[in-house]
């Protein structure tokens, strides 16, 4: 198989839609020889700012001298990046080879029956890729909940849960507690968790904690950030927390919703410091100084300024709509955006479109995007000024020809979205799997 051949194979070998569940996983790592046994990990789950907490702590271990495999979800443009060691993405020669080595498994599956879907596949990928490369440490971020994604097959050394909102309530359930114990799932015997729930949530969070033992360090009781300095370049913090303080942070990532994020990566490197590794304040102020994470308030233009970010459920869009404030005030803003049909359409265009002297609403790419013109109709109660235009970079075009040369140009919504703009924008492409 060459790279795309080996990507079809996958795509056309993996159950269709969203099963949770780990008995697949748990089938298919076994016929690998179970790589994830052999794996020292952090696992991250939580709603937002799962994937900036990952790119956080990457980059603080790597500085720490580190070998670190780190497992995302989703790419932007190539299944590459779902899957890298030191920050790298796995080059495709050799996820193609990886891909031939799960084929067997994955035959010898489906003639009994079972069918692993494509992120339990991907996942099987990454320990494999990881075990492979004997990686000294793995960030694992969850693809959905906890309890039971397949990536809960891990015992970690620290866990991470961001903080817990509504979203995929056709999975998870449809309140904040629901939710909650689906994400609390990930919570270990003993193992130390950083969370910034609040909350019902928190309490969820909690009871879990204290029925495995495991001790828990909540953002905004145990450790917080500082600001000292925010621009759209980056940020200066502190974050004081039970180990006195690590100041002067440089942060990359722009948005006062990404100093929360930096402050529980800074948690968890603290707590694998206690636990032995050797990570220090140099490593934490190096790494989060070399943080980045494409397509969150990502400037990919000037003049007029065009801002990428997935803000695709209404936490993600109320920070959004702060960094918006905080780094825009008084210019006039155009919003490109499209979701999938999953998720709060109505909260995100009631947060975001106000702010907006026109509205393109867009399609998605993807099986999920069901009626898109439906956020349209929902933007018209927000904004004086909305068109529709489905294909993604027709879309895109369109706010440009609108903009001046003063304006602000707002990508938002779906990250398969995001990914589509910005491969128009810099030329990269068609990404994979669109």
């Amino acid at each position: 198989m060459d790279y795309e051949e080996a990507i079809r194979y996958m795509q056309n070998a993996a159950a269709v839609g969203i099963k949770p569940g780990l008995e697949r996983i748990a089938a298919l790592l076994e016929r690998l020889g179970n790589p994830e046994r052999c794996l020292r990990a952090v696992h991250v789950g939580g709603t937002n700012g799962k994937g900036s907490v990952c790119a956080c702590l990457t980059a603080v271990l790597v500085a720490a001298g580190y070998r670190v495999g780190t497992f995302t979800s989703p790419h932007l443009h190539s299944y590459t990046e779902r899957f890298r060691i030191d920050g790298r993405p796995v080059a495709p020669a050799r996820l193609t080879e990886l891909i031939w080595e799960v084929k067997p498994a994955l035959e010898s599956l489906r003639r009994e029956g079972v069918v692993p879907t494509e992120f339990e596949i991907h996942t099987a990928l990454a320990f494999l890729f990881f075990a492979r490369e004997a990686v000294d440490i793995a960030v694992v971020e969850v693809g959905l909940g906890g309890r039971f994604d397949a990536t809960n097959v891990i015992f970690p050394e620290v866990a991470v849960i961001t903080n817990v909102t509504l979203d995929h309530t056709d999975y998870l359930g449809e309140t904040v507690e629901k939710i909650a114990w689906e994400k609390a799932g990930i919570i270990k015997s003993g193992v130390p968790v950083v969370t910034g729930a609040t909350g019902a949530a928190l309490g969820v969070i909690a009871r879990e904690c204290d029925v495995k033992g495991a001790p828990l360090f909540v953002l905004g009781r145990d450790f917080y950030p500082v600001e000292r300095e925010n621009d759209l370049s980056g940020q200066v913090l502190a974050v004081r927390g039970w180990w006195g303080a690590y100041e002067g942070l440089r942060l990359r990532l722009p948005g006062r919703h990404q100093q929360l994020n930096a402050a529980c990566a800074v948690a968890a490197s603290q707590l694998l410091a206690e636990r032995g590794w050797r990570v220090d304040a140099a490593a934490i102020a190096k790494g989060l100084a070399a943080a980045t994470w494409p397509g969150r308030l990502e400037v990919v233009r000037q003049e007029p300024v065009v801002v990428l970010d997935g803000a695709h459920n209404a936490a993600g869009a109320a920070a959004l709509k702060e960094a918006l404030t905080d780094y825009f005030p008084g210019r006039r803003l155009l919003l490109v955006i499209g979701m999938f049909a999953d998720k709060e359409r109505a909260a995100v265009a009631a947060t975001l479109c106000p702010l907006a002297g026109a509205v393109v609403v867009t399609r998605p790419p993807g099986t999920r995007a069901g009626d898109w013109r439906e956020l349209a109709a929902l933007a018209r109660r927000h904004a004086p000024a909305v068109c529709e235009v489905e294909e993604v970079a027709a879309a895109v075009a369109q706010a440009l020809g609108f903009a001046r040369p003063e304006d602000v140009v707002v990508i938002t919504g779906s990250l398969y979205l995001i990914a589509a703009a910005r491969a128009a924008l810099l030329g990269l492409g068609r990404p994979d799997g669109s």
